[in-house]
């Protein structure tokens, strides 16, 4: 099985994410992440999908976002190509004896503390999913609350058009 980062310049239009997703669900394909957000220009939404399957389904499912009437431009994003990140924000639980050592963890990786309560810890870290993974193993000993992930999102690298 395949995984495939698709960057989909779509017009900013009411109901474009449902009709983006109901393609995926009425063929049965499953979405790994999805991301959506208005560009530089306001008339333009750029999606980015992250999906699995065979190598024909996913050629299959490129193929049917073409036909979409919202669909503008559509980019495979190759890891080595390209540059995709995702954020995430995780709430950890700590003892005052623990605090120092998530800190610790949390400036290694270079994420930021974004709230600290009696009881807890939040950090936020943006990266590729192999850096956010090893934070989060590495948090795994600590008690982790709450967990949130935006899903990747990416361009091409260069400026090519």
């Amino acid at each position: 099985m395949s995984k495939v980062v698709l960057s989909l310049l779509l017009d900013n239009q009411v109901g474009v994410l449902s009709r983006v997703a109901g393609l995926f669900s009425r063929r049965g394909y499953n979405i790994d992440s999805i991301t959506a957000g208005e560009t530089e220009n306001p008339n333009r939404t750029r999606m980015t999908i992250v999906a699995r399957g065979e190598p024909e389904v996913l050629e299959q499912i490129e193929k049917q976002l073409a036909k979409l009437v919202d669909v503008v431009d559509i980019k495979m994003l190759p890891l080595e190509e390209s540059v995709c990140r995702e954020l995430i924000l995780i709430k950890v639980g700590v003892t005052s004896e623990e605090r120092q050592q998530v800190i610790a963890i949390a400036d290694i990786f270079r994420a930021r503390i974004v709230d600290v309560a009696f009881d807890s810890v939040m950090i936020e870290l943006t990266g590729d999913q192999r850096k956010l993974e090893a934070f989060i193993s590495l948090l795994d000993k600590f008690h982790i609350k709450e967990l949130a992930r935006t899903g990747i999102t990416g361009l091409a690298r260069g400026c090519a058009d």
